[in-house]
């Protein structure tokens, strides 16, 4: 074993789950961030954690309309996806600057993306400052999706998108036991 940089930790433990955060500013007008900084923090009840940058147009956001959708973007959204987390919110309409399509949400006011494999909606309830990022952890409000569309994205070090079939992916011959 060597010692590691973080950048070359954070490198050697891609890919991570990208997802398309869509939070929305008290004007109404809706932003879709990149993010691969998230995850499931209960079963029950339903929760999920997501890390935004202190200085993002989603953590002004999140202050003003705490709720947000968690869209996983489909292998046909992999372009618009990418626009999402290479552009800032302050700049314009990234639904429409990335091609991606919005929808309204069942329970929150962010709207879901069209076609996602898979949406959380998200009311947030409680938020924790660490180092240059936010953490929210958010209640999960209802839930939606694309199943016929299995293949989602997968950030590799923020450099570029790949896509799996998280249906169909070979189980390696691990002992469940956990011996």
């Amino acid at each position: 074993m060597t010692t590691l940089t973080w950048d070359e930790a954070i490198r050697l433990a891609s890919p991570h789950p990208f997802a398309l955060l869509c939070t929305m500013g008290a004007s109404g007008q809706a932003n879709l961030m990149g993010i691969g900084w998230w995850t499931i923090v209960s079963w029950n009840p339903p929760q999920v954690a997501i890390s935004v940058g202190r200085g993002q147009f989603s953590r002004e956001c999140l202050d003003e309309v705490p709720e947000f959708t968690l869209n996983l973007p489909s292998e046909e959204q992999a372009r618009g996806a990418w626009v999402c987390g290479t552009v800032s919110g302050r700049e314009g309409d990234k639904f429409a600057r990335s091609g991606l399509r919005q929808v309204p949400s069942l329970e929150v006011r962010p709207p879901r993306v069209e076609g996602a494999t898979v949406v959380f909606e998200c009311q947030v309830v409680r938020f924790i400052e660490t180092g240059d990022h936010v953490l929210y952890l958010a209640d999960v409000k209802a839930i939606s999706g694309s199943p016929e569309k299995p293949r989602h994205l997968y950030s590799i070090h923020y450099h570029r998108l790949v896509s799996l079939d998280g249906s169909r992916l070979d189980p390696l011959p691990v002992d469940a036991g956990g011996t």
